[in-house]
């Protein structure tokens, strides 16, 4: 799942991160690479205390949806691609069953995303919930 972030920068300080699509997540890093590097732990960290509170999980919006917000004025903007499957709860083994189309479907799209079948399925239940 992509997220849209936006770093700044003020004299003396870190690179400052906001993830514009999850009210309270920030991070920070010494240089704008630290910067992306760890906003990917918080959104990470921020989904994982959203489900275990069984919260929604908001789907990211396009840069262009935060770009005219005053408080993200003169931020550097970029996206950050989070793995959910990677997430810290403790793995549950299913049994799933598909027509063979859709699952070569899945298989060739999670491959060419760089995802494992079940990271991508992971991925497309949390972002159809948080669509409604």
């Amino acid at each position: 799942m992509k997220f849209p972030v936006v770093i700044h920068k003020d004299p003396d300080s870190d690179f400052g991160v906001t993830v514009p699509d999850l009210p309270g997540c920030f991070s920070a890093g010494d240089t704008l690479e630290d910067a992306f590097e760890n906003a990917v732990e918080a959104i990470q960290c921020h989904i994982e205390g959203l489900l275990i509170d069984e919260e929604p999980v908001p789907s990211p919006q396009s840069m262009d949806a935060h770009y005219k917000n005053r408080a993200y004025k003169g931020g550097v903007w970029g996206l950050v691609d989070v793995d959910l499957s990677k997430l810290s709860g403790k793995a549950k083994r299913i049994n799933v069953t598909l027509p063979e189309r859709i699952l070569t479907q899945v298989d060739s799209y999670a491959e060419s995303h760089g995802l494992t079948r079940s990271g991508f399925l992971a991925q497309a239940a949390l972002e159809s919930m948080a669509r409604e």
